[in-house]
């Protein structure tokens, strides 16, 4: 294994992606490559892009999407990522090249992709970041630590889906703009996914004072982690949040409840004891009826509906038949009386929705 001081004029032009936002790049720095490195989830790593595929931009700390050009180099972080609608990638087994599976800065090797995408955009390891004493940074370093305790438990909700591109985000948002325009200030999380910051940038633009999520916590992404982990750390953003002086608080998990971690997540006590309202999000009238069962046979009580469907009349329709829950589209969901009904539990939602009517 070598191990060498990273030139700070290097650094400071390699384009430093979204994931990473967390890391001081005025500190001194290193890489260490070799035979023997085997990459961890969420070490840190500058690369070379090597050719361009699916991802033409990266995502920067600060949100913009610069384009990429071979030669470039990235820091980006070592993860893995399930994403029906995009890539299956596992942490490659040295480091060889690789690919660039998420906008947002991740490097894995890519296992399936959707028909749809391209073939990735491949990276040429260049080497690990260290500390200046030759520790490899890794994800974990730059997360929020323990939270200050606080005996305040702000009204929670929390967010699940069918799947990808169910309409989760918009489900949040939306309900974050409500409670924001009720005058409560608003905390939010997205507590599993894959780095990237388009989703948090949605939510402080909806209305949200405090935004966080588990790239804060010290993950690239939650997939084949360990549920533990992932637990843990949604224990920890919720905490951050609430230790803000938050009024509300809106929780997202990604992906649908067939990804084994969010199945895991929800099956836990611990998250359960989190939140007092769960709304679902689903694509068609199917997913929501499956969804709702789903979850009512794990015990988990569903207050609405919401998401991709409700932008069909129709398909509102036949899930309505079907369900003897409400059904609100994101700009009701957007309406001060109903997200705050939504979380006052004392606040009938038939009444709330009925003022709105």
């Amino acid at each position: 294994m070598s191990i060498q001081t990273l030139d700070p004029h290097r650094l400071r032009r390699a384009k430093t992606a979204y994931t990473v936002r967390n890391l001081d790049t005025t500190a001194a720095l290193g890489l260490t490559w070799g035979a023997d490195v085997r990459p961890r989830h969420g070490d840190l790593v500058l690369a070379s892009v090597k050719s361009i595929g699916q991802h033409t931009r990266l995502e920067l700390t600060t949100g913009r999407r610069a384009t990429l050009y071979v030669g470039d180099e990235v820091i980006v972080a070592y993860g893995q990522r399930y994403a029906p609608d995009q890539f299956e990638a596992v942490l490659p087994v040295d480091l060889g090249p690789a690919d660039l599976v998420a906008a947002g800065g991740m490097i894995s090797t890519m296992v399936s992709k959707h028909n749809s995408v391209s073939m990735p955009t491949r990276l040429l390891p260049v080497g690990l970041l260290t500390s200046a004493d030759g520790a490899v940074l890794n994800m974990s370093d730059l997360g929020v630590g323990e939270p200050v305790p606080t005996l305040h438990r702000p009204p929670t909700a929390l967010v699940v889906g069918t799947s990808m591109n169910a309409g989760k985000t918009t489900t949040v948002a939306s309900l974050i703009r409500g409670l924001a325009g009720a005058g409560l200030r608003v905390g939010a999380a997205k507590l599993t996914g894959t780095g990237a910051g388009g989703d948090p940038w949605l939510f402080r633009d909806a209305g949200a004072a405090e935004v966080l999520d588990f790239t804060d916590g010290g993950l690239c992404s939650t997939f084949g982690i360990g549920n533990e982990q992932i637990l843990e750390t949604a224990l920890r953003l919720h905490g951050h949040l609430a230790a803000r002086a938050v009024d509300a608080i809106v929780l997202e998990v990604a992906d649908g409840l067939l990804f084994p971690e969010t199945a895991g997540l929800l099956e836990r006590p611990e998250l359960r004891r989190l939140f007092d309202v769960l709304l679902f999000a689903a694509g068609d009238a199917a997913g929501a009826l499956y969804g709702v069962s789903r979850l009512r046979a794990s015990g988990l009580p569903v207050a609405a509906v919401s998401g991709k469907l409700t932008a069909s009349p129709l398909a509102v329709r036949e899930a309505a038949a079907n369900l003897d829950l409400p059904i609100y589209s994101p700009a009701e969901l957007a309406e001060p009386l109903l997200a705050n009904g939504l979380l006052d539990l004392s606040t009938p939602l038939v009444e709330a929705a009925e003022q709105l009517a």
